[in-house]
C-alpha cells in the first residue's frame, strides 16, 4: 500500500524559509543556489515517474535539509525537546557534535548523515527514504565543494550555525 501511494504522490520542491542571502558565511548564494536548482530536478523526475526511489528520496531528504536552516549564529545550540535527547542519548551537545562529525567524516563517497527523532546517529549512503529523520545533513559534494573545496571539516562545523533548532524540535516532538 505504501508503494502505491507512493506511485500516485505529488512531491513539491519546498519555499526556502530564509532568503538566498541568509545562510552566508556558512552557505555561499552560489550554493545555495546550484543545490536549490539540482534539488529542483529531484522533484521534478519524482513527479515523472524518472528514476524510481532515487528521485523519490533525493526529493525528501533534501525537503528535510533545506527546512532546517536559519540565518548564521555563532553560538547556536539545541533547545527543548533536541537538547533533552541528545543530551539523554550523549551526554553533552559537544558530545553529540564530535561524534555526529566523526560520522560523517566518515563516510565514504557521497550520502547523508542524520540524527534519528531517538537520538541515534546513522548514516545513508546515496538516498533513501526514512521516515524518523531529526536532523539531516547533506554529504554529497555539491552542498560543499563550491564554497570548502575538499575541507568537508568545516562544511559540518559550520552547519552548526544554521541549524533551526525549532524545526529540529517540532520533528521529534511529532514523532512522539
Amino acid at each position: 500500500l505504501d508503494k502505491l501511494l507512493e506511485e500516485k504522490a505529488k512531491y513539491t520542491q519546498i519555499t526556502l524559509p530564509y532568503g538566498r542571502t541568509d545562510l552566508k558565511p556558512v552557505m555561499s548564494k552560489d550554493t545555495l543556489d546550484y543545490h536549490y536548482k539540482l534539488y529542483k530536478g529531484y522533484v521534478d523526475k519524482a513527479n515523472r515517474r524518472k528514476g524510481g526511489d532515487f528521485q523519490i528520496a533525493g526529493a525528501f531528504l533534501h525537503s528535510l535539509y533545506f527546512a532546517q536552516f536559519k540565518k548564521p549564529s555563532s553560538s547556536n545550540k539545541p533547545t527543548d525537546s533536541a537538547l533533552e535527547l541528545i543530551n539523554s542519548k550523549h551526554g553533552t551537545f559537544d558530545k553529540f557534535q564530535t561524534k555526529f562529525e566523526e560520522t560523517a567524516m566518515a563516510i565514504e563517497g557521497s550520502g547523508w548523515v542524520y540524527m534519528d527523532t531517538s537520538g541515534n546517529i546513522k548514516t545513508i549512503h546515496h538516498h533513501k527514504k526514512i521516515n524518523n529523520i531529526a536532523l539531516v545533513v547533506d554529504w554529497w559534494e555539491h552542498s560543499w565543494a563550491l564554497d570548502y573545496k575538499a575541507d568537508k571539516a568545516s562544511y559540518i562545523m559550520n552547519t552548526w550555525r544554521i541549524i533551526n533548532w525549532g524545526v529540529i524540535n517540532d520533528r521529534i516532538n511529532s514523532s512522539a
